[in-house]
């Protein structure tokens, strides 16, 4: 979606049709530039990955909107905004400064590197079975998105927290789904933030009666023992991690077994040990953010950057995540290749600093599982649809395929 001229705030295209094309037209008006979102409102795109990495790290930058965004403040952003949700939740996401530094503190403590290592082997076993169910699938393509990239982080997720409803499990699905489809309904989005909520509230009293060894159980522990987390800050802690824990997930297992399916050189470097799996999983964390744009941060006071723009008080800054991870500066004119032997691949794909993603261990560990075992199982497996014919998420913020069609065998 082009602007007629750079003299206007460039209109973000909400079905995220042409992620990376927009991507290549927002960083030609500069390392930051106005943007225009759903429901007219405006925020600068910041594209460059060294500015971006300046910004996160700045405290002149603010998650905070009851703070820090007059337009939230003033009550002009409305429930059926699709952004609404990345605003109204009170947890990481939201916080600032010290507030920000007490959560990170208090989540670290329960999400920690060993309860992650340890789920290695529940999900070598999910993996395990996931792969056998498609012996029996009938013949035809099979949706590797819905069947393979999709149930392994959810399965996870579940375990992780302990939720073991498959009715709730399901209907979080969907209400997660609708916070990063931008282009949803109205009232789907009104009516998915206080249901999400309803069903944590409803996780949280079930684990109090019946506390488990698993992360929801841990911190209800640390908001229980520590009167500093509130009750919204537990809930929003949840929705953050079963949203965001299990999206990126889905999107990286999505983008790498397309790129590898689609570039069989890239394969074939990986089958000859010139390349390894970790190599396939960061160049698709920089070359297909799983997150392509990432709402919102808000500027505290004035910020005059190098080629004299200046971000001012209350401007909110969208991070266009997927356009800093081709960015020529750092990754030279093949920035958009797809290259599992590139040297450099830097990248914020799992965000920086201090708002590096606690999860992006969790992340890495399954597709480092996932990526090698079905490609091992199956060695003839073939895209079951020209590229071009792949349709994309629906959003500006997730950057997937609603279908990812395969065949287990070439024919």
């Amino acid at each position: 979606m082009e602007n007629a001229a750079h003299d206007g705030p460039f209109v973000i295209d909400p079905t995220g049709s042409d992620i990376h094309g927009e991507a290549a037209r927002i960083r030609a008006r500069g390392t930051a530039t106005r943007v225009r979102l759903p429901g007219d409102v405006e925020a600068w795109g910041v594209n460059d990955l060294s500015l971006l990495r300046l910004l996160l790290t700045d405290p002149r930058v603010s998650k905070d909107p009851r703070q820090h965004w007059p337009a939230w403040i003033n009550g002009e952003i409305s429930p059926e905004w699709p952004l609404f949700a990345w605003m109204a939740v009170n947890n990481m996401l939201t916080a600032y400064g010290a507030e920000h530094r007490r959560l990170r503190r208090l989540i670290s403590s329960a999400f920690t590197v060993r309860r992650t290592a340890a789920l290695r082997p529940r999900i070598e076993k999910i993996v395990t079975e996931l792969l056998d169910g498609f012996e029996v699938l009938a013949p035809g393509p099979l949706d590797l998105r819905e069947k393979y990239a999709y149930p392994l982080p959810i399965a996870v997720i579940c375990e992780l927290f302990g939720i073991d409803d498959e009715a709730a499990s399901d209907e979080m699905r969907h209400h997660v789904s609708v916070f990063f489809n931008t282009s949803a309904e109205p009232h789907e989005i009104a009516a998915a933030y206080p249901r999400m909520r309803e069903l944590l509230a409803a996780l949280i009293a079930d684990k109090r009666k019946n506390p488990g060894d698993d992360l929801s159980s841990a911190l209800i522990a640390a908001r229980d023992d520590d009167s500093r987390l509130s009750e919204e800050e537990l809930i929003g802690t949840l929705m953050l991690f079963i949203s965001a824990g299990h999206e990126t997930t889905v999107n990286l297992l999505d983008n790498a077994i397309y790129n590898l399916l689609t570039r069989p050189d890239q394969l074939a470097l990986i089958r000859a040990g010139r390349a390894g799996w970790d190599d396939v999983i960061e160049e698709t964390l920089r070359a297909e953010s799983p997150i392509a744009n990432l709402p919102l941060r808000f500027v505290v006071e004035d910020i005059t950057l190098d080629d004299g723009v200046v971000l001012r008080s209350g401007d909110a800054i969208l991070g266009c995540y997927a356009a800093a991870g081709r960015d020529p500066l750092v990754h030279g004119h093949d920035a958009d290749r797809f290259d599992v032997t590139r040297a450099n691949k830097e990248h914020i794909a799992f965000g920086y600093g201090v708002h590096h993603c606690l999860g992006a261990p969790l992340a890495r560990l399954e597709a480092s599982v996932a990526l090698p075992a079905l490609f091992d199982r199956y060695p003839g497996l073939t895209l079951a649809a020209e590229p071009g014919d792949l349709q994309p998420l629906g959003s500006f913020i997730s950057n997937g395929h609603r279908f990812l069609p395969a065949r287990l065998a070439a024919e």
